[in-house]
């Protein structure tokens, strides 16, 4: 799942270079600075940061750019909201870097595609729910934090898949029956870790958790 330099052509590491940097600009002006600086937000961002660089340097695969991790990055965007994840899912990656897991030169395309794609995604599966379902607790809990968490991991597996395969580094056959599969099993582990998570934090300390309103989802009902 992270993508190693040279895999690529060098071209594709420079362009990842000028789309991570407005993205991160975006970031950086729509992160609401202030709720993460009220009560005990900001260690709990920290903390999720030090567990994700621990976790993503455990990585399970045979193949250059065919490793598996959990990534977490569906629980970070309902806690913090986008800009905060993206923000700290990018301190997450230069964690991983300094440590030698991953290439600086695939910084950027790293960020673009898992992180990109993977925050991309979780809006888009948060904002569906709350289109078309009631406001509930036991709904954000099992629809966002669980089956939400398992689609993210497993598109983000299928956006490196269509990667290696459109350049050709690795053949479609080999993917479909060798990589993607194990994105199963991986959306299951994520679910049940992030759902897990998710609920600890909404029945004990649901004022960490920025997307969440007690309110709307759970006040008479």
């Amino acid at each position: 799942m992270n993508l190693p330099g040279g895999l690529l052509s060098e071209t594709w590491y420079w362009l990842a270079w000028l789309v991570w940097l407005p993205l991160l600009g975006l970031a950086l002006r729509r992160a609401d600075w202030a709720w993460l600086q009220a009560g005990s937000h900001f260690n709990v961002w920290l903390g999720m940061i030090v567990a994700l660089v621990l976790i993503w340097s455990m990585k399970a695969g045979i193949k250059p750019g065919l490793d598996l991790h959990l990534t977490g990055i569906m629980l970070f965007t309902l806690v913090f909201d986008a800009p905060l994840a993206f923000i700290g899912l990018n301190l997450v990656l230069l964690g991983i870097t300094l440590n030698g897991t991953l290439e600086f030169s695939a910084f950027a395309l790293n960020a673009v595609v898992m992180l990109g794609v993977g925050i991309a995604l979780s809006q888009c599966l948060r904002h569906a729910v709350d289109r078309l379902l009631p406001h509930h607790f036991f709904i954000f809990v099992f629809l966002k934090g669980f089956f939400a968490s398992a689609l993210v991991v497993m598109g983000v597996g299928l956006a490196f898949s269509l990667i290696y395969g459109l350049h050709e580094i690795y053949a479609w056959s080999y993917l479909w029956e060798e990589y993607l599969p194990y994105y199963l099993l991986l959306g299951f582990s994520e679910a049940w870790i992030s759902g897990m998570v998710l609920t600890l934090m909404l029945v004990y300390r649901p004022e960490w958790v920025a997307t969440f309103d007690d309110s709307v989802y759970s006040s008479g009902k």
